[in-house]
């Protein structure tokens, strides 16, 4: 496995602990920005909730997941008996911990089964699991506090000095040098929701709003990076700019933009200009949101801003759009080169879809029942996607199943798998039996018309 596709598995399974309870945080965050003493309508009564929701219902939640990920439901109960040793073990929100415990106890409850169980007499098996799960969550839950909380808030308490100092320094936005090429190799997810929304809801449970919400999820680069295709692109990518630009910015699927870079590799420059733009108004006027703003959507954004906030955080967003335009209109204007790009990566995909086996696509296809587009998270992007290739293939009259899911999630009923390009390696690692075929992006009609052809075709 490659170093990047480690980095990526690492990465992909952070943000699977933090993404299915983003409504959680969601829920903690407008709690936070209307009844705290500065919020919207202050309640001492309502505000109460938001201490215990920091310290135990948001690590617990991670952690349980954490764990299920793990091991499933009972690897999830470990996790979470895990994760409550480091909660009371320290006096910060433990999101790290919980990251770190709840699949843990999972992977050590997991271990103990595939040596006990083959000896467990038969009828004994429940009191076996309930007392094996309860003994040694327990035992690890009282390591957790009594050595294992204390040394993960160091860990953390480290982590914030660093960050603290590049603030102090006025050197945060060079962050964004690599924030935006991590997001391009589809880290975004793991990025946002493993490292930057910890950080923000420690953040606001101190000062009520962060800024840490917006480092990666500010749609306005994108924006501005969509924007100048439209104007001065060339050929397929000019002409899906608008469509990306209204479901990058609306819709907040950032991933929607991710083939404009990988295209042409140095508009990475233009990104990184406007992520700094971004981070730089955002330290300067102290603007930030209560919660994460899942999608990343200009609405989402909105709705979860800071009272007091709303000048600020539309003003990174501006000007992480207006730097990211004139940079990328820069690049693209001195761009030589002609749309042969375009018409090469579409002759790849058609090559793809051919060559699916040795025996051809035809032979293939012919068997094929259930088609999933998967991405990353398993939601946005391939959801789209998805839909699109659904409704075609109901217009065709092709008695196929589509579905989206993540890559994680792929299994042996899954017939034919179409992911991005950088992520097709994974999905074949996950489901080796099924058709793999790669996509440059998920909105790209002639690749589903071509798809439909050959199964009608081969049936």
């Amino acid at each position: 496995m490659s170093v990047q596709m480690q980095i990526q598995k690492v990465g992909r399974f952070l943000s699977a602990m933090v993404m299915p309870n983003i409504g959680a945080f969601i829920a903690w965050g407008l709690i936070t920005a209307f009844f705290i003493p500065t919020g919207w309508t202050p309640s001492e009564t309502l505000v109460t909730l938001v201490g215990p929701m920091i310290t135990y219902l948001l690590p617990l939640l991670i952690g349980f997941t954490g764990g299920k990920l793990v091991y499933g439901h009972r690897g999830g109960v470990a996790g979470a008996i895990g994760t409550i040793g480091v909660v009371i073990g320290s006096t910060i929100p433990m999101f790290l911990g919980a990251m770190i415990m709840g699949p843990l106890c999972a992977w050590i409850i997991k271990k103990f089964d595939e040596v006990v169980r083959p000896a467990i007499p038969a009828g004994f098996e429940m009191l076996v699991n309930n007392f094996s799960i309860g003994i040694i969550g327990g035992g690890i839950s009282v390591l957790s506090v009594m050595y294992v909380g204390s040394a993960v808030q160091f860990l953390i308490g480290s982590m914030g000095a660093g960050v603290e100092g590049l603030v102090n320094m006025k050197l945060l936005p060079l962050v964004s040098i690599i924030v935006e090429p991590a997001k391009i190799l589809f880290l975004n997810n793991a990025i946002n929701h493993g490292v930057f929304t910890p950080l923000g809801t420690e953040q606001v449970g101190e000062v009520g709003r962060s800024m840490y919400y917006l480092v990666e999820a500010n749609p306005g680069p994108g924006l501005g990076l969509l924007l100048a295709f439209m104007l001065f692109g060339k050929g397929n990518a000019k002409q899906s700019a608008p469509g990306s630009i209204i479901i990058h910015f609306l819709g907040g699927i950032h991933e929607i933009y991710f083939p404009y870079v990988l295209m042409k590799p140095r508009l990475i420059v233009a990104m990184i200009a406007g992520g700094m733009a971004n981070v730089t108004t955002l330290m300067i006027t102290g603007a930030g949101l209560v919660s994460p703003a899942s999608p990343g959507s200009i609405i989402a954004v909105t709705l979860v801003t800071a009272k007091g906030s709303y000048f600020g955080v539309y003003l990174s967003v501006i000007l992480g759009a207006v730097v990211t335009f004139v940079v990328s209109m820069l690049l693209l204007k001195t761009d030589r080169s002609t749309d042969e790009e375009d018409i090469e990566d579409m002759r790849e995909k058609v090559r793809e879809m051919k060559a699916v086996s040795k025996g051809g696509s035809v032979v293939s296809y012919a068997n094929v029942k259930m088609i999933v587009v998967a991405c990353d998270a398993g939601m946005g992007s391939s959801a789209m996607g998805a839909t699109m290739l659904s409704k075609r293939i109901a217009a065709a009259g092709l008695a196929i199943e589509v579905k989206n899911k993540s890559i994680d999630a792929l299994d042996s009923s899954d017939d034919l798998v179409i992911t991005q390009k950088l992520l097709t390696d994974r999905a074949r690692n996950t489901a080796p039996n099924a058709i793999h075929i790669s996509i440059g992006q998920f909105l790209d009609k002639d690749f589903y018309d071509g798809l439909i052809q050959d199964l009608k075709n081969a049936k």
